[in-house]
This record gives C-alpha cells, structure tokens and sequence, in this order.
C-alpha cells in the first residue's frame, strides 16, 4: 500500500473507531443512567450523534440530560473530524494521486517480459530512453524523493516509490514475470544486494549492473549478475578511443544513435523452425532482405564475425545484422 494511501486511511479508520467508541459510550451510557433497553438506548444513541432532532424514548432526568449533552458534543467533534481529513484528502489533490497509484499498479501487474530498472539517476534515465526507443516495456524504482518528485510530472514512465533491494517492491514491480533488470544505484553495496534479492526470487532473470569501483566488479558478478558495467571507465576509454580511432568510434555512434540504422540481435530459437538447419546463404529472407550479418553467436558461445554463406543455423544461433529500421523490421517479421 502506498505510504499516501496508509496515512489516509490510518487517519480515517481512527475518526471510525472513535465513533464506534462513541456509539458503544451512548450504549451503555443510556441503559447505565436511564435503565433502557439495548433497542432504546441503540436508538437514542442514533438519533443524538446524527442530530436529526426526534423526540426521546422516555423523559430524561437530569444525569440523562448531562450525559446527551456531552456525547453531541463528542461525536461532532469527531464526525468534524472524519469530514475534514475526507476533503483534505479530496482538496489537497491527495485522491488524484492515490488513483494514479492504484492505476499504475494495475499497468505494471498487466506487464509481462518487461526490464526493472533501479535507479532514475543519469545511467537509469539513459536506459530507460533507450528501451522506450526500442519499444520495450519498462518500471522504473526510485526511492529520492526529488526524483520521485519529476516522474510523478510524467504520463509515460512507469514507477514504484520503494527501496529496490526490498523483496515486497521487486515484487511490485513483477519481477516474477519481467524478463531482465537493470540496476543503476549510486551505491555499489546497494547494486549487490539487488542483484542477490532479485536472483534469488527469479533465477532466470537477465541482470545488468552498474559498478562504480574496480573492487566492487567481482563482488557483482558473484551475486548473481550476467554482465556488469562501469559507466565512468566506459567514458574514459571511448574519449581515449576517439584519439585513436575517431572515425571508427563516429561511425559506431552514428550507427547505433540515429533513428535510421538498427543493429539488432536475432534469435534463431524465436524462428519458424523451416530455417534451423539450413545454411545462412541459403536462407532467402536474409540474402534478399539488403541488411548485413555482421557477426554471430555459435550454440558454443563463440563469436564470429561476418560469418560465411556455408554456416548452419542451429536452434541457439543468435545473428547480429546492420541495416536501416526498416529493412531490418522486415527481416524480422519474415523470419518470424
């Protein structure tokens, strides 16, 4: 439950029970002083909180009088009470928030193979444009509050306001149904322990992490995380690259920057099953398709690049073409 949702109703189920307190008070209290029935006093009890003004069952004394003065006195303090934080709640804009929460826990129950990222820092926000180009669907978890503060302005960006290395908010985001997570945390202690939570309540989920320091690498890697990224030797190295090889390091940024051109990864186990076996030359969809295989992944796990016409596909065959977004979406329809 949302820490909005919680504060509210805590303070609108005390406003309820000092009301029930109020009616079981009038209860007793009238049976106590004015010797009425349970009915009696359940109705006296009635008529004097909801101030309707009808006659009593019996002449009151005066202890009686004292006693009905005291408890319209309380229950109007109470019911004041109830009404205000109702149209604080309404007023404050503390409902619209409430309903987006709830909605957008129905989207994110609703998803299925999507990424958690961790983190909506500089790294997490540059992963979560990339997936949104590539269409992929994504939750984001934050916990900062000024951050919380500028995704609650967004209308396309799925979040959880939680601590990520929490198994309730994993939980929350559908880890059991997402297809990989990516953990960008500031703090590499915190990465780890993401890595350890998330893997241990789904093993088969795809892990990618950020590392800030050298030491922390093998520390991620040995919680559970697949690949593990350090943003700011990244940076380093491709700057230095630039030196070196700048126009080979342009040509890679344009390729993989511009709207234009698509490097992607075809799996052939998502293939129609016509194609396993065959040779990669003799597979018509790609030789005519205009895009390039630029390299492949064999089912050993070795790379090789522009493979030859005579490599067999297998199931576990992945294929990395270059073409333009077009040609490439095309081959993959085909192949599919």
């Amino acid at each position: 439950m949302a820490a909005l949702e919680k504060r509210y109703f805590n303070k609108l189920y005390f406003a309820i029970t000092m009301l029930l307190g109020v009616i079981v008070t009038g209860i007793v209290g009238f049976m106590y002083i004015e010797g009425y029935s349970v009915a009696e006093a359940f109705y006296m009890t009635v008529i004097v909180i909801s101030t309707v003004g009808l006659s009593s069952v019996h002449d009151l004394s005066p202890d009686g009088r004292i006693f009905i003065s005291i408890l319209i006195l309380v229950s109007l303090i109470i019911v004041t009470y109830g009404l205000t934080i109702t149209s604080s709640f309404i007023l404050d804009g503390d409902l619209k928030k409430l309903l987006k929460i709830r909605k957008l826990k129905q989207k994110i129950s609703a998803l299925s193979g999507h990424v958690i990222v961790t983190g909506y820092g500089r790294n997490g926000r540059q992963a979560c444009e990339y997936l949104k180009k590539q269409h992929s669907d994504y939750v984001v978890i934050e916990s900062k509050p000024e951050v919380m503060e500028a995704l609650r302005l967004t209308t396309d960006v799925l979040y959880i306001d939680g601590d990520a290395t929490r198994d309730d908010i994993l939980m929350e985001a559908g880890i059991m149904n997402a297809s990989a997570l990516i953990t960008t945390l500031p703090n590499d202690a915190d990465n780890v322990f993401v890595v350890l939570t998330a893997k241990g309540i789904n093993p088969s989920l795809k892990i990618i992490s950020r590392a800030s320091e050298d030491s922390s690498f093998m520390k991620i890697k040995r919680a559970g995380a697949d690949n593990v990224i350090m943003p700011d030797k990244i940076g380093g190295i491709h700057m230095a690259s630039l030196i070196a090889h700048p126009d080979v390091l342009e040509f890679i940024d344009v390729i993989t920057g511009r709207a234009s051109f698509d490097l992607e990864e075809i799996s052939f186990a998502e293939c129609r099953e016509e194609f396993i076996g065959k040779l990669l030359g003799d597979i018509e969809p790609i030789s005519k398709s205009g895009v390039n295989v630029i390299g492949i992944k064999t089912h050993e796990g070795t790379y090789k690049v522009n493979p030859p016409d005579n490599t067999v596909m297998t199931e576990s065959t992945k294929l990395f073409v270059l073409g333009a977004s077009g040609e490439v979406g095309k081959l993959i329809k085909a192949l599919r």
